[in-house]
């Protein structure tokens, strides 16, 4: 069998209609999730960190021009080449594969359950 007649049995079969609609759904998806963490969550855990924000915590590890400055936000530090550890935004990240990680699962319980249910029993 030719690469192209594979190509062709592969895509016929549906499956990458499949893999399309599933990428498609996954990245708006993962828009939701990326805004229920940063619009909701980020700002009521930035209550507990200070004024600067969650995701602007971070540390200062190499200021090569002696422009560091206390208030400053982190994209603000990044443009002046400030060299620094964002644990503030890293930690946001995990927060969004967490969140889509445990929804994933849920889902793919539910689907399990429904395979179980469908299944007739064999005697």
């Amino acid at each position: 069998m030719s690469f192209s007649s594979e190509l062709r049995e592969f895509a016929i079969k549906g499956n990458v209609m499949d893999l399309a609609i599933g990428v498609i759904i996954g990245a708006a998806f993962a828009k939701i999730v990326d805004s229920l963490v940063k619009d909701i969550i980020m700002p009521i855990a930035g209550l507990i960190v200070g004024p600067k924000g969650f995701v602007n915590s971070y540390v200062v590890l190499g200021d090569p021009n002696g422009q560091y400055a206390t208030g400053m936000s982190l994209e603000d530090a990044r443009a002046k080449g400030i060299n620094v550890l964002a644990w503030g935004n890293f930690l946001t990240v995990i927060i969004d594969f967490l969140i889509i990680a445990l929804i994933i699962f849920m889902l793919v319980k539910a689907m399990n359950r429904l395979r179980r249910h469908s299944t007739p029993a064999t005697v």
